[in-house]
C-alpha cells in the first residue's frame, strides 16, 4: 500500500501573525511607574570636621515597626497625633534662644529648632511603604506648619502679607507671578535657616 505524503503547513503568514501579536501586546500592556520620594540631598562636604554631639533631649525618635505600628519616644502613638507632637518638640525653645518660638520651654525637651532639634525616623525592613510615607508626610507637615506660621509673621514686614511659606514657594516658582522674586527668595531662605528641616531617616 503506497504511503501518502503529509500535507505541508503554509508558514508564510506566521511572521505577520507574530508581528501583529507583538504590536497588540505593546499597545495593551501597561508598564508600572517606579514610586519614590523626592528629596534634595545636601551638597558634599569635603571638610574633615567632627560631627556635632547631639544631646538626647534634642532628638525626637520615631520608629515604625514591622507591624506598621508607630512608636514615638518609645511609646505607641496614633498617626493622627504625630504632627502635633512633632510641632510641640520643635517649637519647645528649651534654651530660650528662639525669639519666634511659642513652646512650653520644657527643659527636658528640645532647645530650639534652628540648630538643635532633630527628628529621627527609623523603620524596620518589614514596614510597609504606605505606612512609611504616611508617617513621613506628617513629619514634613510639622515643619511646614511652623514655617507657615513664621511666614505669616514676617511676610507682612517684607511686603508679602497673608502669605504662608508654601504659598511663597509656589509664587517663587510661578513664571506668571509679577512680584519681587528676589526679595521673596530672601524671605524663604531666612525661614529655611530659622526652621531647617532636620529629618534623619534610617532603615533597621
Amino acid at each position: 500500500m503506497a504511503k501518502r505524503a503529509a500535507p505541508e503547513v503554509n508558514a508564510g503568514s506566521m511572521a505577520d501573525i507574530a508581528f501583529l501579536l507583538l504590536i497588540f501586546f505593546l499597545v495593551t500592556t501597561t508598564i508600572p511607574k517606579d514610586s519614590g520620594i523626592s528629596r534634595k540631598l545636601p551638597p558634599i562636604d569635603d571638610t574633615e570636621t567632627e560631627p556635632p554631639i547631639i544631646r538626647q533631649k534634642n532628638i525626637f525618635t520615631v520608629l515604625i515597626n514591622n507591624r506598621d505600628q508607630l512608636m514615638v519616644e518609645e511609646n505607641l502613638m496614633e498617626i493622627k497625633d504625630l504632627r502635633a507632637a512633632a510641632v510641640e518638640f520643635l517649637d519647645n525653645n528649651g534654651d530660650g534662644t528662639c525669639s519666634f518660638c511659642q513652646g512650653k520651654r520644657d527643659p527636658s525637651s528640645s532647645d530650639n529648632p534652628t540648630d538643635k532639634a532633630v527628628i529621627s525616623l527609623a523603620n524596620e525592613r518589614e514596614t510597609s511603604y504606605a505606612a512609611y510615607i504616611s508617617v513621613q508626610n506628617e513629619l514634613v507637615a510639622a515643619y511646614n506648619e511652623l514655617r507657615n506660621r513664621r511666614a505669616l509673621e514676617i511676610g507682612s514686614q517684607k511686603g508679602f502679607p497673608n502669605m504662608n511659606f508654601l504659598e511663597m514657594q509656589a509664587k517663587l516658582e510661578d513664571v506668571r507671578w509679577g512680584g519681587n522674586k528676589t526679595k521673596l527668595k530672601e524671605v524663604i531662605e531666612q525661614i529655611q535657616v530659622e526652621i531647617p528641616q532636620k529629618l534623619s531617616e534610617v532603615a533597621k
